[in-house]
């Protein structure tokens, strides 16, 4: 696989060094609608646009794991109106399953369902069963998602569970996170040029690369994973050694 820097310098994305789960922090989607003069609702629409060209373009390169911030817990104080519409938006989501099932992967859900109405956590049972027999990897839609928060119930879990104090690893812990099997992240990606992570998977992203891009979320096309990926492969990355 290359990318054209310009018309003199091909870079090629060394496919024996892919990072095996890259998240993304999809900000900016209000952003690109102003920017166009348009309500800044239609912004999370193209926002949507831009996951199945990112999952198409995964799926050309056989990545196998990728997660997508869509909505925190601390999205539940915007308006009453822009989350009436981004829980309509995920409603729709459903629709992405033919796009699942042709790419090849499976879809999880990570976050609270407790904070999500009913409609939402039967069309999220829907599509995780639906495609639950996707070889390929794994798509994580992070909706109604904290780090603490996800933290905080996955102590709680294992408190239920009995687990004894003297057993729990740093591994066995993540079992209980709404994470599920995903492997920790090697590379962050947040767009609309904010360098934070916001509370995105805290106890997986210990190691990660954090790359920030000036664009925002709804204009991301399958070119600009390319680039992330070139960037990560620069990076030497030592895991504390």
């Amino acid at each position: 696989m290359a990318l054209k820097k310009n018309k003199d310098e091909i870079i090629e994305i060394n496919m024996d060094n892919l990072p095996k789960h890259i998240a993304f922090i999809c900000d900016g989607n209000r952003r690109w609608a102003r920017g166009r003069g348009l309500p800044t609702l239609l912004g999370h629409k193209e926002g949507v646009e831009a996951i199945k060209r990112v999952v198409k373009r995964a799926s050309e390169l056989n990545l196998e794991n990728l997660t997508f911030f869509c909505f925190s817990t601390e999205n539940f104080d915007r308006s009453k109106e822009e989350v009436d519409y981004l829980f309509n938006l995920f409603r729709e989501v459903i629709k992405l399953k033919k796009d699942f099932k042709k790419d090849g992967y499976r879809f999880h859900h990570t976050g609270d369902r407790s904070l999500l109405p009913q409609d939402m956590v039967d069309v999220i049972d829907e599509l995780e069963r639906d495609t639950s027999e996707g070889t390929k990897g794994t798509i994580n839609i992070a909706l109604a998602y904290g780090g603490r928060n996800d933290i905080i119930n996955a102590t709680k879990k294992m408190i239920k569970a009995n687990v004894n104090p003297d057993e729990i690893t740093e591994e066995n812990f993540k079992d209980y996170l709404t994470t599920g099997e995903m492997p920790d992240v090697d590379l962050l990606v947040r767009t609309s040029g904010e360098q934070r992570i916001s509370g995105f998977l805290l106890y997986n992203m210990a190691y990660a690369e954090l790359y920030f891009v000036e664009q925002h979320w709804p204009s991301f096309k399958g070119e600009d994973l390319d680039k992330c990926i070139i960037e990560y492969q620069k990076r030497h990355r030592r895991f504390g050694k």
